[in-house]
């Protein structure tokens, strides 16, 4: 069986505001070699939701011309992305058959996209993998360089060519995936990246509790979360725009 390894990213600069997305796709050719596609795009107003589905969506999508039949390809993406995720494991099913109301009867954000997955995934098989954002993983930080390049309007060169060409370690990110053992220190006790507030729509970041509480304290449906690194906050933002 063909498999194909894939890794996604995508960037925004505000919710919304301009961003970009990434992705890495290593595939054999015909002869069994190992071939190596940079991808990437940009949107001039949009949200990190967005481009996190998007960047799975082209990446798919890229090789929907490539192969005639996909009875014999897997495919296998890694992205820091619960929400990409969990998104098309499990919710995308159940708002197809909800006509696109969510369970709170509330339109689903995003809809278009979720069209976009589901039917850009249909007749594949695919394994999703979560993995650590910011964490050093080669192929994930490349994504991310690819997206934030887009987002801000940097001139980037994509690679495509064989593996044996590419300078990026594809192959290292085995020790960063979903399922390391948990510290044994609690959360209160940690030091806090930051404190990721919202309040009436908007989304804001505090180095302290004092900061946030003054923000939150009072305001009818506040929500607030503690981060502890880069990849935290990045989920609790998406999180808290779902």
């Amino acid at each position: 069986m063909n498999k194909v390894t894939i890794f996604t990213d995508g960037s925004s600069r505000g919710n919304p505001g301009p961003g970009g997305w990434g992705a890495i796709a290593v595939y054999p050719n015909s002869k069994d070699e190992m071939l190596v596609d940079e991808l990437g795009g940009r949107e001039a107003e949009t949200t990190n939701n967005r481009m996190e589905l998007t960047a799975a969506i082209e990446a798919l999508s890229h090789f929907d011309a490539y192969y005639q039949s996909f009875d014999d390809v897997s495919f296998v993406i890694h992205t820091d992305s619960s929400y990409l995720i969990n998104g098309s494991t499990k919710w995308v099913k159940g708002w197809e058959k909800n006509h696109w109301i969510t369970a709170n009867k509330k339109q689903v954000i995003n809809q278009d996209l979720w069209e976009a997955i589901s039917s850009v995934t249909a007749g594949k098989n695919i394994e999703w993998k979560y993995i650590a954002g910011h964490a050093g993983i080669p192929g994930n930080e490349r994504c991310d360089v690819i997206a934030t390049s887009f987002a801000d309007q940097e001139k980037i060169d994509l690679y495509k060519g064989p593996l044996s060409g590419y300078s990026v370690d594809i192959k290292n990110f085995e020790g960063h995936l979903i399922g390391k053992k948990k510290s044994n220190k609690s959360r209160s006790s940690l030091p806090a990246y930051s404190y990721v507030s919202l309040v009436d729509g908007k989304i804001s970041y505090d180095k302290t509790w004092k900061e946030c509480e003054a923000k939150v304290k009072g305001k009818k449906g506040a929500r607030f979360k503690k981060a502890l690194n880069p990849s935290e906050e990045k989920e609790i933002v998406k999180e808290f725009l779902k």
